[in-house]
């Protein structure tokens, strides 16, 4: 194992401690492992926490910002924060009218989230409420999508969410629209090697020098197939069928594309990627509005991409437009 780091254990918080000192304008930690928005919630104005594992920057920590996040809670590389973590960030969003849980379906985030709604509103009287991202397409078909993994369609939602919040809009409000952009998101990811979590020491998985595999999850979850690696264009002519496969598209719709980097990947490959997705994506009459390529949720030092498609309409795409900034993108 081959890191810039003091101790395996001390990873996350020297990591958060790094986040806070060098952005104080977007980053505050009032206890460890919750980052907050300095200068505590905004009266009146609905509270939108997050919360996961460490190891995927910007998701989940980087995305607290004006028009975006109030709280998250960080757990480990790859593990979840406890319930006392998530209920202590829902208690540092709390403005007075309540608070969203916005996170992926991963078993262990909703036990503790479920159980962080309960403690906040036994004991501090803070409503709240949840919305799911499951936007994998590869880790369950159409019947079961319920049991689909969240990935870099957070991001989509994180963004129209905390616009509404913005806004002023009532927890019902923002929730149904947090509801919306999370239905209106699908994604897929490729890799073609492995991290390592520093307390583990060795890779996640292995995997031939020559191979890759299409729909492997950002943890290092089983994909679809492992094959030898295969040309960009049908690397993505693969992955825009399949997300096109389960949300088709015609004249006249509208979506917001992202291609990003799990982490190794570089840019200059993900723009050889975009162009033959939009290429791919606009023969079927639908147009690209707002592209997003670069790190926006990583798996630590992964080589490899996912791509993601949000179907907008006028509601969704005002607000994806709508200002907004922290340390790792501004709108």
């Amino acid at each position: 194992m081959k890191k810039i780091l003091n101790s395996p254990a001390k990873f996350v918080d020297e990591m958060l401690d790094g986040l806070c000192a060098a952005h104080p304008e977007y980053y505050d930690q009032p206890e460890p492992r919750v980052i907050a928005r300095p200068g505590g919630a905004v009266k009146g104005k609905v509270g939108i926490v997050t919360g996961g594992g460490s190891g995927h920057l910007p998701v989940f920590t980087g995305y607290v910002g004006k028009g975006l996040l109030d709280a998250c809670a960080i757990g480990g590389v790859f593990a979840s924060p406890s319930a006392e973590q998530m209920a202590g960030a829902m208690r540092a969003a709390n403005g007075g009218a309540g608070v969203l849980r916005l996170y992926g379906n991963y078993g262990g985030d909703v036990m503790n989230f479920d159980m962080a709604g309960e403690m906040v509103e036994m004991e501090d009287d803070i409503e709240s409420t949840t919305v799911l991202l499951s936007d994998d397409v590869a880790s369950a078909g159409p019947e079961e999508a319920e049991k689909r993994r969240g990935v870099a369609g957070m991001v989509y939602a994180f963004k129209i969410a905390g616009a509404k919040a913005d806004q002023m809009a009532d927890l019902a409000e923002v929730t149904r629209v947090a509801q919306k952009a999370a239905d209106a998101c699908r994604s897929i990811g490729m890799a073609l090697s492995p991290c390592t979590v520093p307390e583990a020491g060795k890779p996640t998985f292995e995997i031939g020098e020559d191979e890759m595999e299409m729909g492997m999850g950002i943890h290092g979850e089983p994909g679809i197939w492992r094959d030898k690696l295969k040309p960009a264009d049908e690397i993505t002519g693969e992955m825009v069928e399949r997300l096109l496969a389960d949300m088709p598209l015609g004249k006249g719709d509208r979506i917001s594309l992202m291609v990003n980097s799990l982490g190794a990947t570089p840019p200059e490959e993900l723009y050889i990627m975009y162009g033959k997705a939009k290429q791919l994506i606009e023969a079927t009459g639908a147009e690209i509005i707002m592209p997003l390529i670069g790190r926006y949720a990583t798996s630590m030092e992964m080589a490899g991409a996912t791509m993601t498609m949000c179907k907008l309409d006028d509601e969704l795409e005002a607000l994806l437009k709508a200002p907004a900034e922290c340390a790792f993108w501004q709108v």
